[in-house]
């Protein structure tokens, strides 16, 4: 008996030890790990289906994963995110990427760059009808086109209409708000608009004009070889927490992933965020974008996020039809692929 007290007693003593060993191994990890680290991420324009892959992040804990606690805000433009995120106000936004680059124009430009390129293929489009007599780009010569201020789209036309053949001076814009370019399109006020393919023609059907009326004519189908929203960062926060960086690319890889395999809930998310969100006219947004901008050939063979430099070259001598830059970017003065993973984990599943 007194033997197996003694074996007894010197398991128990051997368990406790291996208990207090693990007990101080979880600590030193916790320690190691630290904090959450808080960032504040801004879109450059109000909340649509097309953001659903950040919001997924968020709600299926790919953010916590990587100890980030993620924020967001919106502004109305692409020009005030880029602001936000120069100053620090923002770490990281979601950014029109051909206004990255002729932000980096400027004299006093930071040297913010983007680090993960949501849209492969830039959303630009002129959203015509049919029975105006437009069913390609050149049908365009002697009609009236409403143009949005401030529409990025009309950055590129120059280039566009050259590559097309199309004398542009034969177009005519007709410049209104944002607010009213649907209504005077289907009120047949003009021939057509531009915009965005997911938002103008969606919402186009949505108030009632027949699809087999609307053409679209996506800029990408015509010889652009823009790419669309990108993520950016904040330089100084780059630099100083470049590991935050790489996990919130990880984590919005992964809200992509799970938009794509489940685009039903992804939509349901992002109408949640908006005032009187409809979700059926958000997946319809959301199932147009996957095809035209998110999973294109090029992101299936390289996988998500990253940019072909020769393409981005080509893409900033288009922008240079129309805009006189000072000193020419280089593809490596706006995009950083250091925080993206490898290929392998940013093929689509």
């Amino acid at each position: 008996m007194s033997g197996f007290r003694t074996i007894a007693l010197r398991g128990l003593l051997a368990l406790a030890i291996s208990l207090a060993a693990l007990a101080a191994r979880d600590v030193t990890a916790a320690e190691t790990a630290g904090p959450s680290i808080a960032i504040r991420f801004t879109f450059d324009r109000p909340i649509d289906a097309s953001m659903a892959p950040f919001f997924l992040a968020a709600k299926d804990g790919s953010f916590g994963t990587e100890r980030l606690n993620v924020s967001f805000s919106s502004t109305a433009g692409s020009p005030e995110a880029l602001a936000r995120v120069a100053k620090g106000d923002s770490e990281l936004a979601l950014v029109d990427i051909n206004e990255l680059i002729r932000f980096r124009d400027r004299d006093d430009a930071a040297p913010v760059k983007a680090v993960f390129v949501l849209f492969n293929s830039a959303p630009y489009a002129i959203i015509a009808r049919r029975s105006r007599g437009i069913h390609l780009l050149p049908d365009l010569d002697g009609k009236t086109v409403g143009v949005a201020d401030g529409d990025l789209s009309m950055r590129l036309w120059p280039a566009l209409a050259k590559q097309n053949g199309i004398d542009a001076s034969h177009v005519k814009f007709h410049k209104m708000s944002a607010a009213v370019r649907e209504p005077i399109l289907s009120a047949g006020q003009v021939d057509a608009v531009a915009g965005f393919s997911y938002l103008s023609a969606v919402n186009l059907r949505d108030r009632g004009v027949p699809g087999a009326d609307l053409v679209v004519l996506r800029y990408a189908d015509y010889g652009c070889e823009a790419y669309g929203f990108a993520v950016v960062v904040n330089p100084a926060f780059a630099a100083a927490k470049p590991d935050a960086v790489k996990g919130f690319v990880r984590a919005l890889i992964a809200g992509v992933n799970a938009t794509v395999k489940e685009p039903a809930r992804a939509a349901d998310e992002a109408a949640s965020r908006i005032d009187d969100g409809d979700r059926d006219l958000e997946l319809a947004r959301l199932r147009t974008v996957l095809v035209d901008n998110i999973l294109t050939d090029e992101v299936r063979r390289n996988g998500l996020g990253g940019v072909d430099p020769a393409r981005l070259d080509r893409s900033i001598d288009q922008i240079a039809r129309d805009f006189k830059f000072r000193k020419r970017p280089a593809a490596g003065d706006i995009f950083d692929d250091r925080f993206l993973p490898p290929v392998a984990a940013r093929l689509i599943n």
